[in-house]
């Protein structure tokens, strides 16, 4: 009685570490956790269909309302940024042209919200005056982030800023949306970086002037 006691016990112990230890295949091979499957609820082609993609609003996609966006000139075009889904948006009056990523201030140097105009467009040859690279005299970068009012140039270097292509201006202290790296992520000196496949674009769309709304 004993024995067959133990015996019981061990088996069903085993069974019970067994269905511990996950699902198993016929083989005896140990499964990983299933991953729930995402679906999409809205038909393909329209903008809650691109805003419920698994993904968003981090990824690099765009969406683009092409009748409304050929419709979309200086005289009707404003900009909203969005920080806290890091996502621009192009708008024609009420009517959305496009969304596309954007890269924000980051915690040290934050994109303050409010209401902003275009002050300036420069489309290429525009450089940061307070933020990019120091040189020294050989040439070479000894300092990759920069603040050119507080960092040393070694004697003989130089103090290079960062290139700002489609460079728009929305304010007089030094801030605004321009070509840059696009981390998905606040990563900027308090600009607002534009996705490249779409700052020009963008860039065409606005005047001096324009109307650029910047959200929490």
């Amino acid at each position: 009685m004993i024995f067959l006691r133990y015996f019981i016990l061990s088996v069903l112990s085993t069974l019970f570490c067994s269905q511990c230890s996950g699902p198993s295949s016929p083989n005896g091979l140990q499964h990983k956790p299933y991953k729930a499957l995402h679906v999409n609820p809205f038909e393909p082609g329209n903008y809650h269909h691109f805003r419920a993609q698994e993904g968003y609003p981090r990824n690099y996609a765009i969406w683009k309302n092409r009748k409304v966006l050929s419709q979309t000139n200086e005289s009707n075009a404003s900009i909203r940024i969005d920080l806290s889904e890091q996502r621009g948006y192009l708008m024609n009056d009420s009517q959305l042209a496009m969304d596309y990523p954007v890269a924000t201030g980051r915690s040290d140097f934050p994109t303050a919200p409010g209401k902003y105009m275009v002050l300036e467009k420069i489309e290429s040859g525009k450089r940061s005056a307070s933020y990019g690279k120091i040189y020294d005299a050989d040439g070479e970068c000894v300092n990759a982030d920069a603040d050119s009012r507080k960092d040393i140039v070694p004697p003989g270097g130089k103090y290079v800023g960062a290139e700002m292509p489609y460079w728009m201006r929305i304010s007089w202290d030094g801030i605004g949306m321009h070509k840059g790296r696009v981390p998905r992520r606040p990563a900027s000196h308090g600009c607002i970086r534009t996705y490249y496949k779409v700052v020009h674009t963008v860039f065409q769309k606005v005047q001096v002037g324009t109307p650029v709304t910047i959200v929490p």
